[in-house]
């Protein structure tokens, strides 16, 4: 195993659902892990790369290189942030050899939370319970930009007492997507009821995904619909015991 795994907790996480940052150095250090939270950490800077201020992006990532420069494993509890780093650094350091050399190598070190635990730790069952008929959101950036689809559904599948049921229309956008959710709100409201109501086909009283914003896009709609559903991230998942 690796003598040190750092978390990039995410601005989301660790600004609107600390519970999940702790959920996955509960995880990890259940597995043996050693989990290091580098301070200096700041954004992976995917908020100014996706409205087009590039500049102001490279200098957040700039700060990412050199913050985790050192760190064996980097773990970020989100598809769209890992996308970020590992895809889009290379867009944005294009004209910077040094850096672009830099975010290569990174690139290698860097896991979504799920895949980490299944290509790295080599675990499909973390030991987790939870009583719960849950579903499954696949976030866009996870399963379209990292191909992270079946190992969430494999880690959910070994949590004794749950019962997966899937929605007809998993793959399908939950309408957040960052600044389009504000930009376009009735684009995104539209697009969440229609998530909403596969959700209700289930039956299920969970929404698990492994991306943040998209629960918390989710559990607004569920919230102002006054529905009796509740949203999880996986590693709150897998840490129950």
């Amino acid at each position: 195993m690796a003598s040190r795994v750092s978390l990039f907790v995410t601005c989301v996480v660790d600004q609107l659902f600390p519970k999940v940052g702790m959920a996955v150095v509960d995880v990890l250090e259940h597995l043996g892990f050693n989990v290091d939270f580098p301070e200096r950490q700041t954004c992976c800077g995917q908020p100014a790369f996706n409205s087009g201020f590039r500049e102001e992006a490279r200098q957040v990532a700039r700060h990412f290189l050199d913050v985790f420069a050192d760190s064996d494993y980097i773990v970020v509890p989100s598809g769209s942030c890992t996308s970020m780093i590992s895809h889009h650094f290379e867009d944005i350091f294009e004209k910077e050899p040094e850096h672009l050399e830099a975010a290569r190598r990174l690139a290698t070190k860097v896991y979504e939370f799920s895949r980490f635990l299944i290509e790295v730790a080599g675990v499909e069952d973390v030991g987790a319970r939870l009583k719960e008929v849950v579903t499954y959101h696949d976030s866009c950036h996870a399963l379209r930009e990292l191909q992270v689809k079946d190992g969430p559904r494999l880690l959910l599948s070994n949590v004794r007492g749950l019962e997966l049921r899937e929605m007809d229309i998993a793959e399908e956008c939950c309408g957040f997507g960052g600044t389009f959710s504000i930009k376009f709100a009735e684009v995104s409201g539209g697009m969440a009821r229609t998530k909403i109501e596969s959700i209700l086909r289930t039956g299920a009283s969970t929404v698990v995904s492994v991306d943040s914003s998209c629960l918390m896009q989710i559990q607004g709609a569920i919230s102002r619909l006054g529905l009796p559903i509740r949203t999880m991230h996986l590693a709150e998942v897998l840490a129950s015991r």
